[in-house]
């Protein structure tokens, strides 16, 4: 997993650790190994999920495997569900908003390389 975590713009090691353990991260397989993964986490001061990390290998990238994973944490009836992603990650954009997501905020200098727009889906 922590390959997959390389994919990341800003990977968090302890992240990874924690929903590990913990047991509430979501993996997608292909050939018997994880190709992708999300991390849930429970949001802050508020009912709700915010996932922390969501990657799929490029190999298996446009398959639905990431619209999977966040369809199982927005199916799951926890409330709403907020993620961060750059600006310029027109990919992820265009699948948050084809699941509902909207953006709420914009978190300046949130990457090494920029601002973070925040996204919400009731």
């Amino acid at each position: 997993m922590r390959e997959l975590q390389s994919f990341l713009r800003q990977p968090n090691p302890d992240l990874l650790e924690y929903g590990l353990a913990v047991g509430s991260a979501l993996v997608s397989v292909a050939d018997g190994r994880p190709v992708g993964y999300l991390l849930p986490v429970d949001a802050p001061n508020r009912p709700g999920v915010h996932v922390t990390e969501l990657v799929v290998a490029p190999d298996y990238r446009r398959e639905g495997r990431a619209r999977g994973l966040l369809s199982a944490v927005v199916g799951d009836g926890t409330g709403p569900v907020t993620l961060q992603a750059h600006p310029d990650n027109d990919a992820a954009l265009a699948l948050y908003d084809g699941l509902g997501f909207e953006v709420v905020d914009r978190r300046p200098d949130a990457y090494a390389d920029g601002d973070a727009l925040v996204l919400r889906r009731e």
